[in-house]
Formats: structure tokens, sequence, C-alpha cells
């Protein structure tokens, strides 16, 4: 390209009788048709699978716009390295996704652990809440614990319960209160005898998702929480050996199952339409609403470009002939 464009420049230079206009519309022509023959060249399905830094971020969430299904969109960022979660109540960095089981791990910075107490007295805490729209799809798994530490007398989740203390002391999925007070956090806050001895309301409540809904620290006014979940069929022999973060749970809706093996059983690639937010599967230059082999969608991928690209050819070469012939005719 670069040796026929110094062919052209040389001759015209050459002949100064030739019209700067007409110089500059044989050039316009070129530039236009090789651009076009770039762009109509075939070109693979691309993936839409992405890595970031240990982790593989693959179907249904994604990196890249229209990639993964729409429920996830604009939930996971790569940020140096570190794979992120962001919802409404904050970000979160990602621990692990476990895709045959459908989890996934994230730790909230502001969470408390078994070393370290974060509390708030204006429960600023992040907690976790996502967006209603998502909530269907994501959600703390049944094998989640959340320990909510100071919460006030009037908090919700005393609501009903006359022995406020009774509620909040019950052994959940292996994980407790009890336990958990005889992490090296509460020592070095100085308030573990308070703990022990069982104050109105408690220092903390042990519960499950299900039994809260939402872990919204100024909701539930809490001063901070903890978050652990179970390792199942091991158990952790104490606090300290606990799994702390938040485990997930993610499903697909209905109308979508069997939606991403059929397409990648065709050679496509699972996305979204980002204007619909419907199924889309990435077949090449073209998409489909169900597999890349329904409409012919394929063979019209492999004939179209090539003719594309043979058009293209014939239109430069004529170019080229028309820029010649005036080249003899001067």
């Amino acid at each position: 390209m670069n040796l026929n464009w110094t062919i052209h420049l040389s001759w015209c230079s050459g002949h100064h009788n030739l019209s700067p206009i007409l110089i500059t519309t044989m050039l316009v022509f070129q530039i236009m048709c090789l651009k076009s023959m770039a762009g109509n060249i075939f070109v693979p399905v691309t993936t839409c699978r992405s890595y970031c830094g240990n982790l593989t971020v693959d179907y249904p969430f994604a990196l890249r716009p229209g990639c993964g299904h729409a429920a996830f969109r604009n939930l996971l960022f790569c940020v140096n390295g570190i794979l992120m979660l962001h919802i409404p109540s904050g970000s979160y960095r990602v621990l692990n996704i476990d895709y045959a089981y459908h989890g996934m791990a994230v730790h909230d910075p502001s969470m408390s652990d078994c070393y370290t107490l974060n509390r708030s007295p204006d429960s600023r805490g992040n907690g976790f809440v996502v967006e209603s729209w998502r909530a269907p799809y994501l959600q703390p798994d049944r094998d989640n614990v959340f320990l909510l530490l100071g919460c006030r007398s009037d908090s919700p989740i005393f609501q009903g319960f006359p022995a406020m203390h009774l509620a909040c002391r019950s052994n959940v999925l292996g994980i407790s209160c009890e336990d958990y007070y005889r992490c090296p956090a509460w020592e070095e806050s100085g308030i573990r005898s308070s703990a022990y001895g069982r104050s109105n309301p408690p220092e903390c409540c042990a519960l499950e998702f299900s039994a809260i809904g939402v872990v919204n620290m100024s909701h539930l006014q809490c001063e901070g929480y903890s978050s652990a979940y179970s390792v199942a069929p091991l158990r952790a022999p104490g606090p300290g050996a606990w799994a702390y973060g938040i485990r997930l749970t993610y499903t697909l809706p209905d109308d979508n199952q069997g939606f991403c093996g059929s397409c990648r059983a065709t050679g496509g690639v699972c996305g979204h339409d980002e204007a619909t937010n419907d199924d889309l599967c990435i077949c090449g230059d073209s998409n489909s609403t169900s597999n890349c082999d329904s409409l012919d969608v394929r063979s019209a991928a492999i004939v179209t470009k090539p003719l594309a690209l043979l058009d293209n050819l014939c239109i430069y070469a004529c170019v080229n002939l028309f820029a010649w012939w005036i080249y003899h005719q001067l």
C-alpha cells in the first residue's frame, strides 16, 4: 500500500499540469477502497471470556459490553489485576467464582473478621444490597451467616423477639456469636466482657440472610457486621478458621435455560443485546437470538464477506486503471 502511494505521488509531482483536485480525489478514492477492504475481511468469532488476575470471567459474567447475561451487566470490573464486584452498597473483591455450582465469594473491606472489628456508631458499613432488578439473580447463599454487631434495641431484627438475646445466640450452620466472641478482635476491643455478660441488646446477632432479607446497616441500625460461610462437609475447628466473606449464589431466568449451551455448540459466543437486554448469540459478524445455525447465520457470514471483498478489489483496480489512463494521456 505504501509503495503504491509512493508511485502515484511521484508521477503526480512530476506532472504539474494535473489538477490538485483530481490528484486529491484519486487518493481519497484509494484510501476509501482500502478501508472498505480491511473492514470486510472475514473476522472470526471473538471471545467474551476474560481474565483478571488468576480469575476467569465467563458467562453469565463479563467484563466487556454486550458479553455475558444482561442480569449481570456492569457488575464486574478488573482493577489493576483485581476483580471487583460493584453494587449500590459498595465494591467487593471477588475471591472466587464457582461456575459448576453457580457460586461466588466476595470480600467487603468494611467487614469485621476474627482479628479486626470494624464498627461505626452511624452505621456506615457497606452491608450487601443489590439493585432491585438484579436481586432475583444474585443473592447471598443460604450457607452464608451474617453476624450483626452493635445493633440498637429498636433494630428491626429484634421485633417479635421478647427475649432479644436468645434469638441471637443460636447456632446457625455451625457458626455462632458464642464462638465469634472467642476471636482476638473482641479481646483487643475491650468489650468481650459485655459480650459474654449477655448485654441487652446483645453485641452480636447471628442470622441467615433469609431472616433479614437485606443487609443494610442503616436500615438494621447496626454498627457493623461480619460474614462467614459454611464449607460443608468440612467444619472449621474455630472462628479463626472460618471462611470470612460473603458467599453468593447466582441464577439465570427460566427462559434462558439451554440458550448458552446451544449457542456454544454451534460455534457462537453467549452475550446480550445492549439495547433490549435480550439473549444474543454472537456468530462472527452476525448475531442470532438462538444459535449460529438458525437462519443460516454462519453460511451468510462465510459467503457475504468474500463477495464483499471481491467487489472492493474490483473497485480498487478500476480506480488504479483510471489513474494510469490519466497519466498516459498527459
